[in-house]
């Protein structure tokens, strides 16, 4: 139940909707069709509607009304039609929407888009809560309280299916196959499976294997850094170009280290988190840290590292707020293009997340803690003025001694950045 599906449920709002994939025979027939429609010699009448004889020529019963949906799936495999998209905007009465899996692609120079023609939606994996919901939970997960005053057993059955969630991620043929036998090592395999079908679909658009071959490495790089991070280094994320370029003796180069980086972000696989400098809003490094867009994709190259099963979950819980934090952002809660980890220049300290809330202007520190482990840097902030409220995201049933909250890491996407008000 992925994009498709989501564009045949919202084609049945429509009376009459055409479906178009660039990839497919149907993206090849009106590409011919385009053809045809815009074919123009110098001293012929100018073309009247070009565009609107194309999708009549693909469709006779084509109709430009408001009841009237065209969908162009995979529009990355042609830079000719993605360049039409000002005019589909502008020129029709008709809705159209147009989709792709590797946007990454529309980046290069020939493809053409305007500002203000489009309204953008990035479908992700599911969200816990969306999971939950899977699993017939949600309703538990949105009324229960956040600091432990609820039965424990609701609490503990929300902790269990966390569990599965943090290494199974969201995919929805992973949650799937998960809904259906429970199987673990199962789930795992399949998110395997679609990391091959990404990167075999991704080669399309790559001029040799080499490049392709930077994908896995770029992965597993960003997996060491994080890792390396946990045991306490307090400079930058490791180069990725140093991790790589190392291990293949010079094999894959800068560039296309850098080009793969760009494609994995690009195509919502990777994401960054931004440094904060003295826990400052503005004076903020970007793009300094890496995290997994999927926990079942993390999962799978933390693993690959062969870690200590600790490690990899308290990594995992890290990326798990890190996602939750950029549905935040999204909202325009928070601020910031991504989220902001912050470190003490002088103390050598670093907090997992600093948020500077857009609800109340007031300082939130976040601190993610697996077992009994204390949030000592927090703290340390807060009674030195430097944070307004600490949020201390735990394995337990959480607890309130204000102006610190104690809330279960499960429950971290119900966290509230307007307590200022």
């Amino acid at each position: 139940m992925g994009k498709t599906y989501i564009l045949n449920q919202f084609s049945k709002e429509y009376k009459q909707s055409i479906y178009i994939n660039m990839i497919a025979t149907t993206g090849s027939n009106f590409l011919k069709c385009l053809e045809t429609a815009t074919r123009w010699e110098p001293g012929d009448p100018q073309l009247e509607k070009p565009l609107h004889r194309a999708l009549t020529l693909y469709d006779s019963e084509f109709r430009d009304s408001e009841s009237t949906l065209v969908i162009i799936d995979e529009i990355q495999d042609s830079s000719i039609v993605y360049s039409k998209i000002r005019e589909f905007s502008r020129d029709f009465r008709c809705d159209f929407v147009v989709t792709g899996s590797y946007l990454g692609k529309t980046k290069e120079k020939e493809y053409f888009l305007s500002a203000g023609d489009t309204e953008t939606l990035t479908m992700t994996t599911l969200t816990f809560p969306e999971f939950l919901g899977a699993c017939g939970k949600r309703k538990l997960y949105e009324s229960i309280d956040l600091y432990g005053a609820d039965d424990h057993e609701y609490y503990d059955e929300l902790q269990n299916l966390f569990q599965v969630y943090l290494h199974i991620g969201g995919y929805p043929e992973v949650v799937t196959t998960y809904l259906d036998g429970g199987d673990i090592l199962a789930c795992q395999n399949k998110v395997k499976e679609l990391l091959r079908i990404f990167v075999r679909e991704s080669g399309r658009y790559f001029d040799s294997p080499l490049e392709l071959a930077a994908f896995d490495k770029v992965f597993a790089a960003i997996a060491v850094t994080l890792l390396k991070e946990k045991k306490g280094i307090k400079d930058l994320v490791v180069d990725l170009y140093s991790i790589i370029v190392k291990e293949d003796s010079g094999k894959i180069t800068k560039k296309m280290v850098n080009y793969a980086i760009s494609w994995l972000y690009l195509s919502h696989q990777i994401g960054y988190c931004s440094k904060s400098i003295d826990y400052s809003n503005l004076d903020i490094i970007e793009n300094c840290r890496y995290y997994f867009r999927d926990l079942g994709l993390a999962n799978y190259f933390l693993n690959l590292t062969g870690a200590d099963q600790e490690d990899i979950d308290g990594t995992l819980c890290e990326n798990f707020v890190f996602l939750l934090l950029i549905e935040r952002i999204q909202k325009d809660e928070i601020a910031g293009l991504v989220p902001w980890f912050a470190t003490d220049e002088k103390t050598g300290g670093e907090l997992d997340f600093y948020v500077r809330s857009l609800l109340d202007r007031k300082n939130y520190g976040l601190e993610v803690k697996r077992g009994r482990n204390t949030a000592n840097t927090a703290n340390s902030l807060l009674a030195r003025g430097r944070l307004d409220y600490i949020y201390n995201l735990k394995n337990t049933y959480g607890g309130i001694e204000e102006p610190k909250y104690t809330v279960p890491l499960y429950l971290a996407g119900r966290i509230r950045f307007d307590l200022g008000k």
